[in-house]
């Protein structure tokens, strides 16, 4: 709350004037980054390929935002943790997230972009968002990281992982 009332400018008494509770900032700024993320999406869907579409994605969200974001964003999501609210809150910006890359990647694999695999998208979005989350996480947490340094070899894993789909697996789930 002090962080935020000083980026405002604001007391926390005239902060709590706009806003009943924290729970209704945080969902104004999760209202925010869940607008900012259905543009940078449907700019995405824009692209003239998936994989230039997808960079220019990840360069903004993991590169390009200011680093008191990413520290914000941690400060959330450690919250959703200890508040069924805040958890609410967080859940439906993760939700549309989660929804706008699986159609990303479905269209893309329509366009033979890339290999559709046999059980859908689920776990490879898990496995995207996860390397995100931990870029996210890095950012916030060391302030010597520099994202720019290792965001070829993020993209680099995320092709890789969309070409091994069509890869035969194991029943213990190992590539073949």
């Amino acid at each position: 709350m002090q962080e935020i009332c000083n980026e405002a400018g604001m007391s926390p008494g005239n902060v709590y004037r706009y806003f009943p509770s924290k729970e209704a900032i945080i969902a104004g700024i999760a209202e925010n980054d869940r607008a900012d993320v259905m543009e940078k999406f449907a700019a995405m869907a824009q692209a003239p390929d998936f994989f230039t579409g997808l960079e220019s994605l990840a360069r903004y969200h993991l590169v390009e935002r200011p680093d008191e974001e990413f520290a914000l964003c941690a400060e959330i999501m450690a919250e959703s943790r200890r508040n069924p609210e805040v958890a609410r809150i967080y859940q439906q910006v993760e939700d549309a997230v989660r929804e706008r890359l699986i159609a990303a990647l479905q269209r893309a694999a329509e366009t033979g972009e890339i290999a559709a695999p046999a059980n859908g998208f689920d776990e490879v979005v898990t496995i995207m968002t996860a390397l995100a989350d931990g870029l996210c996480w890095r950012r916030a947490v060391d302030p010597g990281f520099d994202p720019q340094t290792v965001l070829g070899t993020v993209l680099a894993t995320v092709r890789c992982l969309l070409r091994v789909q069509g890869a035969a697996r194991t029943a213990g789930g190992e590539l073949q």
